[in-house]
């Protein structure tokens, strides 16, 4: 599955929590989160929709092609008080990429990228660690996990690719040839790029709150055929911190 690819129909919405004020879902990769340009028959938003008894807002960005936690306001005010959260540095998001070559150990990457698809390029930064390198055919990969301290379009696959290291089943920023190469040896027939972990604090009671989405089984299969040494099925980034109240 690429960019382009559309989930399956009858894709089933995957509650990670939910309240009077927000939604935290786990999203399949393929899947779009709203419709915009495409005409897909189903979206993330329409199921939303059809489970809530009133408007559901998407409150960040996750591509068609990546999986893994999506956070929906479900008022206005709710959206309003979440986007303002992110434009600080309230709110952690990690993600894990299977990538090409093997990157360094860890590094800081401070690479302008659009805010907007066509838009001007604005300051863009992420963190990035090394988890494991793969000897992969027909060359070695790697597990990185990313933590994105802004939030531009396709910040974590630009930024990946800007170190010459692009996300495994990238159609737009990686090779064609080698994508095919993975999906045909290990079954890796989508982007390789997982929302493993979001924190924010919550827009009302002000509890911190800390949502993983385990990675699904078209990810953690290939990466098990690929030699890795974690476990996939468990692989949710296991650091849980005991809630915390803001101030």
């Amino acid at each position: 599955m690429t960019d382009r690819d559309e989930a399956p129909a009858g894709a089933e919405l995957k509650i990670l929590y939910e309240d009077e004020a927000l939604l935290a879902v786990d999203k399949p990769s393929g899947m779009l989160v709203h419709r915009g340009m495409g005409r897909d028959r189903v979206t993330l938003c329409d199921l939303v929709a059809g489970r809530s008894s009133g408007p559901a807002h998407p409150v960040h960005r996750l591509d068609r092609g990546t999986s893994g936690v999506l956070i929906f306001a479900k008022s206005s005010s709710v959206a309003r008080l979440l986007a303002d959260q992110l434009q600080g540095d309230e709110v952690t998001k990690k993600y894990v990429a299977i990538v090409r070559g093997r990157p360094p150990k860890s590094g800081d990457i401070d690479h302008p990228v659009p805010s907007r698809e066509g838009g001007p390029r604005v300051p863009a930064r992420s963190t990035f660690r090394t988890l494991e390198t793969l000897a992969t055919e027909p060359r070695h990969s790697s597990i990185v996990e990313v933590t994105p301290l802004t939030g531009r379009f396709h910040q974590v696959r630009r930024h990946l690719k800007s170190l010459s290291h692009p996300v495994i089943g990238d159609a737009n920023y990686g090779r064609g040839d080698l994508n095919r190469a993975f999906r045909w040896r290990y079954g890796l027939g989508r982007l390789a790029l997982h929302a493993l972990r979001y924190e924010l604090w919550h827009p009302e009671t002000g509890q911190r709150l800390v949502f993983f989405a385990p990675l699904p089984a078209d990810l953690a299969g290939p990466m098990k055929r690929m030699g890795t040494k974690w476990d996939p099925e468990l692989f949710d980034g296991r650091r849980r911190e005991p809630l915390l109240n803001k101030g």
